[in-house]
């Protein structure tokens, strides 16, 4: 069964507020995670957008590449589900001391996708638009599919969480 954390009326107003946006993020996560599924179960469709070892022929059945493929699909799941629990559903019962560490392990996934995908999303436009010049022999279809979808997904998965981090703080935190 899942619960909200909060055993008070003010915790609890608080975690409310986090939990439509953590719900935003866990959706954006689980589609990411379902695209890696997708390739991981031997679908191409959008494999050639990607780029890289994944996105040439004759490589999809390699199994290293199926394995690395599943791991991220595993990892995507698991960031899917953290903001939830960050923001105060999860099974069992629940610490302070376990609640701070979940809420610290959202922030430090909310810092890794957001810059990331800012970056990467930064660069990538930045190719599109002219302004840097891409390597000779790079993919171009493969960058333009970065700069407008790939790496802007992890831009807004990042920003959800960390939305729904600040939304859900427990009262009595100072505000910045």
């Amino acid at each position: 069964m899942c619960r909200p954390w909060p055993r008070n009326h003010a915790s609890a107003m608080h975690s409310a507020k986090g939990l439509r946006l953590a719900q935003a993020a866990c959706g954006v996560g689980l589609a990411y995670a379902a695209v890696s599924v997708y390739w991981a179960l031997g679908g191409t469709w959008l494999l050639d957008t990607v780029g890289g070892t994944l996105g040439q022929p004759g490589h999809t059945g390699h199994p290293g590449l199926i394995l690395a493929v599943w791991a991220a699909a595993v990892l995507k799941v698991i960031g899917a589900i953290v903001p939830l629990a960050a923001t105060g559903v999860t099974p069992g019962p629940a610490t302070s001391a376990r609640r701070r560490q979940v809420r610290v392990l959202a922030w430090l996934e909310a810092a890794i996708l957001t810059i990331y995908g800012l970056v990467l999303t930064a660069a990538g436009l930045l190719v599109q638009s002219g302004a840097i010049a891409p390597a000779a022999g790079a993919d171009r279809r493969a960058l333009a599919w970065h700069a407008y979808l790939w790496d802007p997904w992890f831009l807004l998965w990042g920003a959800l969480v960390a939305a729904a981090l600040l939304r859900s703080r427990p009262p009595g935190r100072r505000q910045r």
